[in-house]
């Protein structure tokens, strides 16, 4: 797909030479139908720009295929300022556009922000300087930090906080606010990352800061303050399908190798301060397999238990005692086989919080038990076996939780 450049630029001379060197940032404002507020954003970043940047800048006015008279404006500006450039795309997707124009730049730091503005200006500095220094190699603005202000509603503000929640149970992400639109990435670390990021549309932050963080990479985030657009054309709905679609798109590719993370992180992740212990699984993927491995392993041996003890301790009897068996099984192979956790340290402590598990599970089938028992009369023993089957199916999903965000959780 091709793009139109209105570029300012230094341009090569005769011998393929250029007369400047290339800037160290370059701002992306991605538009769509923006005739109204691409002006105003353009001046006001501009100014901030020369006023408060100790590095030689650009500004990209992305284009997506406008229909209004905002790739004109855009041209105008581009005039006016030296500084500022126009990439014309005829197909809409912010994502597709930000993978242009990063992939096309040469600056050393590629940066975008929303054409409202919504995001204070101030925090721009904060956002690129550990880039430019090499401590960092993305950056985020988060909202969702305690020392961020933020304006905006209740409906926005809890979309947001349960998208980033989802966001850390789906795919482990540690990066707080996926979506606020204040980000940057090093020149190195796009040309890398891009070319794995599917998405073209409001997914794809999301998707470039897990690979990112999965390759190994630092995430610098900074507080900011930001106010919400009232007059946002995002359709929230349509972008929660769309992103709950992205989710899933992503643990499938994880869980197939079909992306080359081993290959990114070499080229570019920071090497660990501990040596890896290897087979030892981290991400959320590879410790579900594993999980559910011995869940089928300690399933069995539960129902050989409940069906050897069930004459002589009866139903609740035997369900209690081969939980109780299975459940001591499964916290030690889960510790070492599923979280990676080796050695005697802690050991006990691990074992007496899954013993709190296993009451929990306990409670939950017993009472299933009982409820079955005070609805029917003489269930027998195949029913009372499918019963408590059902019944700990949902308290596995409870117990990898629990095992995994409480009783093995890595400080």
């Amino acid at each position: 797909m091709s793009a139109i450049l209105k570029d300012s630029r230094p341009q090569p001379n005769e011998g393929g030479l250029l007369t400047s060197p290339a800037p160290v940032l370059d701002v992306v404002v991605p538009v769509y139908n923006e005739e109204i507020d691409l002006e105003p954003c353009v001046r006001r970043l501009h100014g901030h720009l020369v006023e408060n940047l100790p590095y030689t800048f650009r500004i990209t006015v992305a284009d997506n295929a406008s229909t209004d008279t905002t790739l004109e404006q855009a041209e105008r500006l581009a005039a006016e300022y030296p500084h500022v450039r126009v990439v014309h795309l005829p197909e809409k997707g912010r994502g597709r556009a930000l993978r242009q124009v990063w992939l096309s730049s040469d600056a050393q730091v590629l940066a975008y922000m929303d054409v409202d503005l919504s995001t204070d200006l101030a925090g721009l500095l904060p956002l690129i300087a550990p880039l430019v220094s090499g401590h960092s190699d993305v950056a985020i603005g988060t909202r969702l930090h305690p020392g961020s202000r933020v304006v905006r509603g209740a409906k926005r503000e809890f979309i947001s906080r349960s998208y980033n929640l989802m966001l850390r149970h789906t795919l482990s992400a540690k990066f707080s606010d996926a979506q606020c639109g204040f980000k940057a990435i090093r020149h190195d670390v796009a040309q890398a990352l891009l070319p794995h990021v599917e998405d073209n549309a409001w997914f794809f932050d999301t998707e470039l800061l897990v690979l990112a963080e999965r390759a190994g990479l630092r995430i610098h985030e900074v507080p900011v303050d930001w106010v919400d657009d009232p007059n946002s054309t995002v359709h929230i709905y349509t972008t929660a399908r769309d992103d709950i679609r992205g989710i899933l798109r992503l643990i499938r590719a994880f869980a197939r190798g079909t992306v080359p993370l081993h290959d990114l992180s070499v080229q570019l992740g920071r090497s660990p301060l501990e040596p890896v212990t290897p087979g030892v699984p981290t991400g959320l993927t590879r410790q579900l397999v594993r999980f559910a491995a011995v869940g089928v392993l300690s399933t069995l041996a539960y129902i050989l238990l409940f069906l050897a003890l069930h004459s002589p301790l009866g139903g609740q009897g035997a369900n209690a005692t081969a939980l109780l068996i299975t459940a001591v099984g499964n916290t030690a192979l889960n510790r070492r086989f599923t979280f990676g956790i080796r050695g005697r340290a802690r050991q006990a402590q691990h074992q007496a919080q899954g013993l709190i598990v296993f009451a929990l599970a306990l409670g939950l089938t017993s009472g299933t038990l009982a409820l079955l028992h005070a609805t029917t009369t003489d269930p027998g023993r195949n029913l009372e076996l499918a019963v408590t089957v059902t019944a700990n199916a949902v308290a596995t999903l409870m117990r990898f939780l629990l095992l995994r965000r409480w009783v093995f959780r890595r400080t």
